[in-house]
């Protein structure tokens, strides 16, 4: 069985912390870059500006010990499962982020609204859906 995950490329964003992550791409999440490793530029090559896509991240600052959790950082409620959030903490911390191309330049595309950490590593790239 290959269970190897690859790492793809890299998010290069504004944001540095947990703190300052808005919940969901549409809260004000900032455009970002993201680095293709040279390996996989020959992937990228039909993508084009304008158009969506999804990517998958590896959350790599996320707690995979977490099952319950609270939504929306909001202590004042019941914890939930963690299957039924979009919370980063959970024992296979994939990220799932839809977002717009605004270009493409070599091995760099420049994405809207990323909601992701600098330095997060990039699993794939898929169409929009």
């Amino acid at each position: 069985m290959k269970d190897t995950i690859r790492f793809i490329g890299l998010i290069r964003s504004s944001l540095k912390t947990l703190e300052d992550c808005p919940l969901q791409e549409a809260e004000d999440a900032p455009e970002a870059d993201i680095e293709i490793f040279d390996d996989y530029i020959d992937g990228i090559k039909d993508l084009k500006a304008g158009s969506e896509i999804v990517l998958l991240t590896w959350l790599h600052e996320a707690d995979r010990s977490v099952i319950k959790c609270v939504t929306r950082r909001n202590d004042a409620m019941n914890p939930v499962g963690v299957f039924s959030t979009r919370s980063p903490d959970r024992p296979n911390p994939i990220g799932l982020h839809k977002t717009t191309i605004v270009r493409i330049s070599k091995n760099k595309i420049k994405v809207s609204n990323l909601e992701a950490l600098d330095q997060t590593p990039l699993i794939d790239i898929k169409p929009s859906f």
